[in-house]
């Protein structure tokens, strides 16, 4: 069934059918089942109310970017970044930390990060493969700073407080801005890219900027304090956070129009049912996993070589590199988690750690081929070849895995904040 699923994805076959074809095949060959197991199996995976939440975040950010929000984060990072040599490669990590909080997708930042931030970086003679692959990369906060769509999925798996991996992952995502803004830094000051004195921005500026994003910055205070304080569960959080994008869209900003609701509408409804197409293969395809007893007898083969928590980060860091580069990540968690949890009792790991260091290892795979989702969708948006943006981004790739690497060693990075507030 591993290798039927490797083959289908190797051949292109989309990700949700090669998960419920190499499933379907494993219930026709078996005995004693049928498909129509499988189809129970498949639905019992989507009768869940957390799930709900994955579609009200996903919308909610549709919305956003239909409500002229990305323009004024975009000039509010601008004014944060415009003292900084390379001001515009800054911008790009910038916007991607704000924007994160509002979306929960990678692709989407990247893709509207491409468009709106390659070409002006091009200009100010950024190379392109450096201002696409800085793009991708930056994309890859959006999955950790909440409310990231990986976080409800690993949470939902896993079962794990999804509120406290939404405030797991605000120090995590900000590590990872700062070792980006750093090799920015350098790699401006070495290029001469954007070098030369500019003043800051005066306080009357800073507090039109401020004032114009103030209510998207809101946005993720409003959803984590609510899930702190039990106001809301997560799912409801979604809810609310769609009706703030209607009401900042329609009554504030008044920049969505029936056209851009329909179009948002209609985008969420096409992203969603991927997912959730995702989400129910891999029930099925993680029953089949524990029928089989393979969580299990994968545990007693590694806790029987490994015996520190030390040598489990480091032998899991390079699985997880190695899956990452031929599967999706949404479906690598889905059939990942369920073989990691039996492990994290025996070395004494707190799941919401792991969840944390689990999503951003898995994350560089979507800038490596060759299923790199993110390197394809900045690639063919900026024009460069897939070979110019994999040499562009072997630096990035590196500060990924010392952001992997510092998650691990570092609980306090993602603990933190769940444990101050809990």
């Amino acid at each position: 069934m591993l290798v039927l699923l490797l083959f289908f994805i190797l051949i292109n076959v989309p990700v949700a059918f090669a998960i419920i074809g190499s499933v379907g095949i494993y219930f026709l060959i078996a005995d004693g089942f049928n498909g129509m197991v499988m189809i129970q199996r498949m639905i019992s995976g989507l009768e869940s109310v957390p799930l709900m939440a994955i579609i009200f975040f996903m919308a909610s950010g549709v919305l956003m970017n239909h409500t002229g929000m990305t323009r004024r984060m975009l000039n509010f990072a601008e004014i944060i970044t415009r003292p900084f040599p390379g001001a515009l490669a800054q911008v790009n990590v910038t916007l991607s930390v704000l924007m994160s909080g509002l979306s929960g997708s990678n692709i989407a930042d990247a893709s509207m990060s491409s468009k709106m931030l390659v070409p002006e970086m091009t200009k100010k003679g950024y190379d392109k493969g450096f201002s696409t692959a800085l793009t991708a990369t930056a994309a890859i906060i959006t999955p950790i700073i909440p409310p990231g769509i990986a976080l409800i999925m690993y949470g939902y798996v896993g079962n794990v407080s999804i509120g406290a991996l939404f405030m797991a992952g605000i120090l995590p995502g900000l590590t990872l801005a700062l070792l980006l803004m750093i090799y920015v830094y350098f790699y401006a000051k070495k290029h001469g890219l954007e070098t030369e004195k500019k003043e800051r921005a005066t306080f009357k500026e800073f507090m039109a900027g401020l004032k114009d994003a103030i209510l998207a910055l809101l946005f993720p205070l409003i959803i984590i304090g609510g899930i702190r304080f039990g106001i809301f569960s997560a799912t409801e959080a979604g809810a609310v956070a769609v009706l703030y994008a209607l009401i900042l869209g329609i009554l504030v900003y008044r920049e969505l129009t029936f056209a851009k609701l329909k179009e948002a509408i209609l985008e969420t409804v096409h992203a969603g049912a991927g997912i959730l197409l995702i989400i129910a293969g891999g029930t099925a395809f993680g029953w089949v996993l524990t029928y089989e007893q393979i969580p299990q007898m994968l545990a007693e083969s590694i806790t029987g070589y490994i015996s520190s928590p030390t040598m489990f980060f480091i032998v899991i860091l390079l699985f997880i590199l190695f899956i990452g580069m031929f599967i999706e990540g949404n479906v690598a968690i889905i059939i990942l988690t369920p073989l990691f949890m039996p492990m994290l009792s025996i070395y004494n790991i707190d799941p919401v750690h792991f969840g944390i260091f689990f999503i951003v290892t898995l994350s560089i795979g979507t800038i490596t081929p060759p299923v790199g989702t993110i390197m394809f969708v900045t690639s063919s948006i900026t024009g460069i070849k897939v070979e110019q943006f994999i040499r562009a981004s072997i630096p990035f790739i590196i500060i990924l895995i010392i952001a992997s690497i510092l998650i691990a060693f570092i609980p306090q990075i993602s603990l933190l904040l769940p444990t101050l507030l809990n």
